[in-house]
């Protein structure tokens, strides 16, 4: 798995709303059987919770998300699939998301 690779959520409960998962953890942790992922949420769903910064606006596949940082969360590693796509050219963006939810900057 590589970092910031995308995947659908494998919950049936939460598809609907959670559509895709980004996993966040350093390839240096590969070894741990689980992965710290962020959910990547229908923007038109949480319009009303956008918060600059915190929970920046992506485009994946077409479709409007929102990358819903204080929803981070780890999942066992063999519940990820076949990741289908990447947001490793939104690094920075992804970065300053965590930096502002753990430090405030």
């Amino acid at each position: 798995m590589t970092q910031f690779d995308v995947f659908r959520n494998p919950s049936t409960t939460t598809r609907k709303h959670y559509l895709y998962l980004v996993d966040i953890q350093s390839p240096y942790l590969e070894e741990l059987a689980t992965r710290i992922v962020i959910p990547l949420g229908k923007a038109s769903l949480f319009k009303n919770t956008a918060m600059k910064g915190l929970t920046p606006e992506v485009t994946f596949h077409d479709e409007k998300l929102l990358l819903l940082t204080p929803q981070i969360s780890s999942i066992a590693k063999r519940q990820l699939k076949e990741p289908i796509g990447s947001l490793s050219h939104l690094r920075d963006e992804l970065m300053n998301a965590l930096d502002f939810a753990i430090f405030g900057i």
